[in-house]
């Protein structure tokens, strides 16, 4: 549900591919709209199911019956399980962009050189 709150309803690099290569547009006339962002899931629903469910979790904590004992390694692997298959599309839209999190492949910029350094090497070069 928060994938679904934090996404968009409609995918804008699609939507470009689609309609022109210059990236998106503003409104040309005056009954158009622009509208940047619109949500996948509305900000209510969000809201309603997480409090349904809370409210589910916290009702089940008060009978032994839901109370099942589980080996902790069967629930590592069913949280790995359940975060790629999660997260594949999200991480194949950050590959595609290049919009990698982490500093492999990444430009490094130089400092500019200060006026003093700059002076210790005209000197040396002299």
């Amino acid at each position: 549900m928060f994938l679904a709150f934090l996404t968009p309803k409609f995918d804008p690099s699609a939507q470009e591919d689609e309609e022109n290569e210059d990236g998106p547009s503003l409104p040309t006339r005056n009954d158009e709209e622009f509208r940047p962002f619109i949500r996948r899931l509305p900000e209510f629903k969000f809201w309603y199911s997480s409090t349904k469910a809370t409210i589910a979790a916290i009702f089940c904590s008060f009978f032994t019956f839901f109370d099942i004992p589980v080996y902790w390694p069967i629930l590592l692997i069913y949280f790995c399980i359940l975060f790629a298959l999660t997260m594949r599309r999200q991480i194949q839209h950050m590959v595609r962009y290049r919009y990698v999190p982490f500093d492999f492949g990444k430009r490094k910029y130089k400092k500019a050189a200060t006026d003093s350094s700059s002076e210790e090497i005209k000197m040396q070069a002299k």
